[in-house]
């Protein structure tokens, strides 16, 4: 008998009907909750997105297992369906779509119904199993506040849109307790799970013991009945807090194609990305993975602050999956945007939370880092073109950017620079990025930069968001610094307006200065230098609200001229979400 035929006897015996009747119940007191405790998102909303994922109203969080199954990707979330808050008895919200960037939402998927989530069902992932039958590990939140891990698989394997789930009888899988001595208040967020070349699975959960983050590791012959490995797959050497969503993926060496999560071989590196709960910032490590071992060896050790990340703004709780639709083949990244308003601003306006833009995610050439840069389908809303020719951009300079819907646009600059003399020198106690872009924003003059873009500005500048560069002279080399400045972002002193910043792996006697920026009525995701550095910010101007009051300009705040060799500019059309 087929394998995968053994795998779907094996999964109906589990799951049983008996079951299927009181899920069924829930399903119908939770979509009533769902339909009727909605705040109302109609009227004036000058900071929802256009083109970025979210749902109708309410709060949203974490991406949840992410997949494509069948030509068809699949998109779940946490989600509160009573408030635009955040409440622990979440619920999995669940939208699909052909493109990646228009969306159809359904039911919600998983919804507290047993005891082991009848508190709450909170983050976790999808797995292919052999035969492409997805399943899903989440965590559950049980009677008694622990966090247990639960498994669900579809009702109907052959609906391609996957529209309803039930739940193992016989849940949960993993519990903490005395014997395993895991803390029942730091166990959650499983992984995609990998199959070993000795036919088990592997699965890691994000935990802490002694203020000390890890990834315990669990194997299991039969993705039901787990055991913990003897170490976990990788654990903190200080006190790093909770790890948070664990993910644990392979990366080809010098090729920017994507690989199944099971993958292994010579021309293979791994990625352990972990949300830490602190923070909260996502931060990964590239290094090698020991499968006779079963364990992550980082190349260039432990997680500190000065760890690479994703993104510096706001991005977290991110989630990858592996998208094999042909000749793609690439891997994706997911990771949830929270606002940077009040919780009563969020309230009167009824909704909290988006997704960043879907990213294909690489191994840079020089294996020191990933690269990043936003799905290429998202260019299919792109409209009105707006293109300037190679032009110099004196130093104290504002160029607008006219003719285009600068509210919703898709913005791509390049920058070169001739004369490196006035570059100012970089102090070696000036380590930390984001302390640089704060102390030295987009007002403060320099040499070479600030130089860059001032979205979703005001006509008269009273308010803008700078997307910048600024470069220094550092040790026998030049160092460049990347910042979005929010500070002057608003009129309302009730939102958060941090500045963040980034170094940039680049040399700019060498190579270009390119920045791209999508823009989105409340955010901005910037990518410098191709991909090599992302900032995500949340932004919500007063009175550059809409496309009539919006304005785009290019700026340069230094003493030196910049050359700009390219500018295209996109107005970007509305997107068909939930």
């Amino acid at each position: 008998m087929a394998l995968s035929c053994i795998w779907l006897m094996f999964f109906f015996s589990l799951f049983g009907h008996g079951v299927l009747e009181l899920i069924e119940a829930f399903h119908h007191v939770y979509l009533n909750v769902h339909q009727t405790a909605q705040y109302s998102t109609s009227g004036n909303q000058p900071y929802r997105t256009s083109y970025h994922f979210q749902p109708p109203n309410n709060w949203m969080n974490d991406p949840n297992g992410p997949m494509l199954r069948l030509g068809i990707y699949h998109l779940f979330y946490q989600y509160n369906p009573k408030a635009a808050v955040w409440g622990s008895n979440l619920i999995w919200g669940h939208s699909t779509s052909t493109d990646l960037v228009n969306w159809t939402p359904h039911d919600p998927a998983i919804y507290p119904s047993q005891q082991s989530d009848i508190n709450g069902c909170w983050s976790g992932s999808a797995t292919i199993l052999p035969g492409g039958h997805p399943v899903i590990l989440y965590t559950g939140i049980d009677p008694e506040n622990r966090q247990v891990q639960n498994l669900a698989a579809p009702k109907n394997f052959s609906d391609p849109f996957l529209r309803e789930w039930v739940k193992f009888k016989h849940n949960p899988l993993l519990t903490p307790n005395s014997k395993n001595k895991i803390n029942a208040t730091y166990f959650r967020d499983p992984s995609t799970a990998w199959l070993g070349s000795d036919g088990n699975w592997r699965v890691i959960i994000g935990s802490q013991k002694k203020e000390r983050g890890l990834a315990i590791l669990f194997k299991s012959n039969d993705f039901v009945h787990w055991e913990e490995a003897e170490k976990p797959l990788y654990s903190a050497n200080k006190d790093t807090g909770m790890w948070e969503c664990p993910d644990f993926y392979p990366v080809l060496f010098k090729s920017p194609l994507g690989i199944d999560t099971s993958s292994n071989g010579p021309d293979v590196r791994y990625v352990l990305k972990v949300s830490f709960f602190r923070t909260p910032h996502d931060y990964y490590m590239i290094g090698t993975y020991n499968p006779d071992k079963d364990i992550f060896i980082p190349d260039n050790g432990p997680f500190k602050d000065s760890s690479l990340r994703y993104d510096y703004g706001k991005f977290y709780a991110s989630k990858t999956f592996f998208d094999d639709k042909y000749p793609l083949h690439r891997r994706i990244l997911w990771g949830w945007v929270n606002e940077s308003s009040s919780a009563i601003d969020d309230i009167k306006k009824g909704w909290s939370g988006v997704q960043a833009i879907p990213r294909s995610i690489w191994l840079d050439k020089s294996g020191k880092q990933l690269l990043q840069w936003p799905i290429k389908e998202i260019e299919t809303l792109r409209g009105t073109q707006i293109e300037l020719p190679y032009q110099v951009l004196s130093g104290g300079s504002v160029l607008e950017v006219s003719g285009l819907t600068a509210a919703q646009a898709d913005v791509v600059i390049s920058f070169e620079i001739s004369d490196f003399i006035k570059a100012e020198v970089l102090d070696s106690s000036w380590t930390n990025p984001q302390v640089i872009c704060s102390r030295k924003d987009a007002i403060v003059k320099g040499g070479l930069g600030p130089f860059g873009l001032l979205v979703l500005a005001s006509e008269g500048l009273q308010e803008y968001t700078a997307v910048f560069y600024r470069i220094f002279k550092g040790h026998n080399k030049y160092v460049v610094l990347m910042c979005s400045d929010q500070s002057r972002s608003s009129l309302n002193q009730d939102n958060d307006k941090t500045t963040y910043g980034a170094f940039v792996d680049v040399d700019p006697v060498q190579e270009k200065l390119s920045l791209r920026s999508l823009i989105d009525h409340s955010i901005v995701e910037s990518f410098g230098a191709e991909g090599k550095a992302c900032i995500t910010a949340r932004v919500y101007p007063t009175l550059a609200i809409n496309d009539a009051e919006a304005h785009l300009y290019v700026f340069n705040n230094g003493t030196e001229n910049i050359g700009i060799t390219r500018l295209s500019a996109w107005s970007m059309k509305k997107a068909q979400i939930n």
